[in-house]
């Protein structure tokens, strides 16, 4: 296996987490038998599972240019199977391929072509793609993580986390596929998970810290670092469980009165009226002491609907609504008494204060569109 070892200048923590602990077998997600490694000759050699503890011999599907480990600032190839007949490939220095293969499962019809290849830059790993046929024009969207040097940063680690969304099309038959799209979007650390919604209208990231697009080129904003949750408006709703009981809390606006509020509790639904709309409206994960449910209004006229659990641990609420929502679950109770104090600590050992979160942007507008935290 071309195992690529971090170099001294790869000394953070984000860089650990993105290239250090690479898993360099890849399994086609399309064809659930068949693994693939790239081997030190650049070679991309798959093979088939026959049974749970016998493997196929290896054989050769693709292979790279040659030359590629006299490259100083070089990364893990990586691979990324976006359909059962396409394949995004990066060499680990910086240049995108996109290949097709026929139908995989089939030695016979499976052959590499490349369909396209072009230098993005600095080099990256590939952590998703998809493909979409739209009108007859053919595009393949890919997600690229890089970890790229930052010199204003004089607080952090002088490091931020790069993701770059690249769309190639073709839009007619006997042209050739060019890239029509590159946004970019940075942040401090690398998500838990990232990808691309099967239609390609948004993207989803779960990350510690908040992600925002600039421009191809443009310096991360001071701004990047701050939670997204507070760049858009206040949640519908707070979500707090302890064993005993659930609370939610809702914002009510400023007039509103206890006649203007109609709440009914059902074993497994909540219906909140306001005005004579519908305020808030959703079925729940499992069953609720309906009849022992009540609901007050604090002196902050924020509505606080108690439910009590008819077992002992009750599973978050599903409310089926379409708006940005913040659930916040119970407090880690050692959260306050960590371990060891921030001078026993290195960068690798640090508790994180920040709660995750997952993040939909909008493709087209590049926008926060729905914010979970926990």
């Amino acid at each position: 296996v071309a195992e690529v070892k971090l170099r001294d200048d790869q000394y953070t923590l984000e860089h650990m987490h993105a290239f250090g602990m690479y898993n360099y077998l890849h399994c086609d997600s399309w064809y659930q038998d068949s693994v693939y490694y790239i081997d030190n000759l650049g070679r991309i050699m798959n093979l088939t599972v026959m049974l749970d503890t016998a493997l196929g011999k290896p054989r050769e599907v693709f292979r790279l240019p040659t030359g590629l480990t006299t490259y100083d600032n070089r990364l893990c190839a990586s691979i990324h199977f976006t359909s059962h007949t396409w394949v995004t490939l990066s060499d680990g220095t910086g240049r995108l391929y996109l290949i097709g293969t026929g139908e995989r499962g089939n030695s016979a019809s499976e052959k590499w072509e490349i369909m396209f290849n072009e230098e993005l830059g600095n080099p990256f790993i590939i952590i998703h793609s998809i493909s979409l046929l739209k009108a007859e024009e053919h595009s393949v969207a890919t997600l690229l993580l890089r970890i790229e040097r930052e010199e204003l940063d004089m607080k952090g680690s002088g490091f931020c986390v790069s993701l770059e969304w690249v769309t190639i099309s073709k839009k007619n038959e006997g042209e050739k596929y060019e890239i029509t799209k590159r946004d970019v979007l940075r942040g401090k650390s690398v998500p838990h998970y990232a990808a691309i919604e099967s239609d390609g209208n948004g993207l989803m990231i779960v990350s510690y810290k908040s992600f925002t697009f600039v421009q191809v080129g443009q310096d991360l904003e001071e701004s990047g670092d701050e939670n997204m949750s507070e760049k858009i408006r206040e949640p519908l709703y707070y979500w707090q469980q302890t064993e005993d009981d659930l609370t939610v809390t809702i914002r009510l606006p400023d007039d509103s009165t206890k006649e203007d509020i109609q709440v009914q509790f059902l074993p497994d639904h909540v219906n909140i009226v306001l005005k004579g709309h519908r305020f808030l409206e959703g079925n729940l994960y499992s069953s609720i002491d309906h009849e022992s449910s009540t609901w007050i209004i604090k002196e902050n006229n924020s509505g606080y609907i108690v439910g009590f659990p008819s077992y002992a641990k009750l599973r978050r609420t599903r409310f089926l609504v379409k708006h940005p929502l913040n659930i916040r679950g119970n407090p880690n109770p050692d959260k306050e008494k960590p371990p060891c104090n921030a001078q026993e600590l290195e960068e690798c050992d640090i508790f994180f204060e920040e709660s995750s979160s997952l993040c939909r942007f909008d493709g087209s507008t590049l926008k926060t569109t729905h914010v979970v935290s926990s």
